[in-house]
């Protein structure tokens, strides 16, 4: 029977439009292929490891093993004298949290300490210190070790802190002190607890999404390569898209558990305040996700082995987001090439939501660009993996 016009009418097809019933042998078939790649995760003991075990781990060992604050500092106190003035700033030193003072009286000993790097800094009390107090021009030497340069500007600035202290009370109480007319009072935004964790805590989300979703995605298309499962596809009408949407969804899922996770942490284990909303966390948190889940994926689909696979997941986004991302090292003190680098690696927007919205806010002007650059970037490399993904051997 022939169709008028001379047109054959293929079935289920209207005037060159897919009709609403296509649509559902679609959504079968990704939803056969998302539950048959969840009981491949849920019997994968490495993937739930991975993405609930290894979180917790990573988010203790990190929250109570690194800190950038710098307590109970070994310090060389040499009392050249045993005036009330030089007692009383000594004291200063003992009962401070920051420091562990040894008091010694002369200075050979306190440089042989220094040397054994039995202590980090000799702090000398001159003689003559009680008579300079009252002209007004005293000082006191501060000796640091220098190999580890950070920590010897934060010690210097916690002495420059406890002598400023003593100064300053002996002002308030009337009595002389090598003080100047100006005080400084300080006041500290977004961290005024001074927690080091504050900083670090959503840093440490930024690594756990990024082993989360690139470096558990960057082995499933690889794994059915080698297991020459992959082919057994080329006989179905599943599509690429279809594809990758079956092993997307089920890591997008375990990285919102380790995501929950990791904020449950943050404000109920290590007290790290979230100010900014939840629905903002949450729709910058998927952003993210779906862009590991992207880079994985690509790097899955273009390789085709899990070993090689992995180590390039590791090296273009574990490293990246440990190194480059602003988690632990200033952007602004890095030369201008490496800043430029920094521009390409979402695991730097990330950081700057997560740290922006935990300590600062909603901050539009802050969250709106970076969120765009995260999303720029979901949109290229879902395009990527779903050019790189075909239905053929070679």
């Amino acid at each position: 029977m022939k169709a008028a016009a001379g047109h054959a009418i293929l079935p289920g097809v209207h005037s060159g439009k897919q009709p609403a019933s296509a649509w559902w042998p679609k959504l079968l078939r990704i939803a056969t292929l998302v539950r048959k790649e969840t009981r491949q995760m849920v019997r994968d003991p490495a993937s739930i490891a991975i993405g609930v075990v290894l979180p917790l781990i990573l988010i203790l060992l990190f929250g109570f093993g690194l800190s950038l604050d710098v307590k109970d500092v070994p310090i060389a106190v040499v009392l050249e004298e045993s005036s009330p003035e030089a007692l009383e700033l000594t004291a200063g030193f003992q009962l401070s949290a920051y420091f562990h003072p040894v008091i010694l009286r002369a200075m050979p000993p306190a440089e042989r300490l220094m040397l054994a790097r039995e202590v980090d800094g000799i702090v000398r009390i001159p003689r003559d210190f009680a008579r300079h107090v009252s002209a007004g021009d005293a000082s006191v030497q501060l000796i640091v070790h220098g190999s580890d340069a950070n920590r010897a500007r934060i010690i210097q600035s916690y002495v420059q802190g406890a002598v400023g202290a003593w100064t300053a009370r002996r002002a308030a109480e009337g009595r002389d002190a090598a003080a100047g007319p100006v005080v400084v009072q300080n006041r500290l935004w977004f961290n005024e607890a001074f927690d080091s964790h504050y900083f670090l805590v959503p840093g440490l989300i930024v690594l756990v999404m990024t082993l989360i979703g690139a470096f558990l995605t960057s082995m499933v298309v690889a794994r059915e390569w080698e297991r020459g499962t992959f082919e057994a596809l080329f006989v179905t009408p599943v599509r690429n898209d279809e594809i990758l949407l079956g092993k997307t969804i089920p890591y997008f899922a375990l990285g919102m558990i380790g995501l929950s996770l990791c904020v449950l942490s943050a404000r109920f284990l290590f007290h790290v305040p979230l100010r900014g909303s939840l629905v903002v966390l949450l729709g910058a948190s998927m952003l993210y996700v779906l862009v590991a889940l992207g880079i994985g994926l690509l790097i899955s689909s273009a390789v085709k082995n899990q070993l090689v696979a992995s180590q390039i997941t590791i090296l273009v986004t574990f490293m990246p987001a440990f190194m480059l991302s602003g988690f632990l090292f200033d952007l602004r003190s890095m030369p201008t090439a490496i800043r430029a680098v920094t521009f390409v690696l979402p695991a730097r927007y990330y950081v700057t939501l997560l740290q922006t919205v935990f300590l600062a806010g909603d901050i539009w002007s802050v969250i709106l660009p970076n969120a765009s650059a995260l999303a720029g970037m979901a949109v290229l490399l879902s395009l990527a993996s779903r050019a790189v993904t075909r239905k053929r051997l070679a």
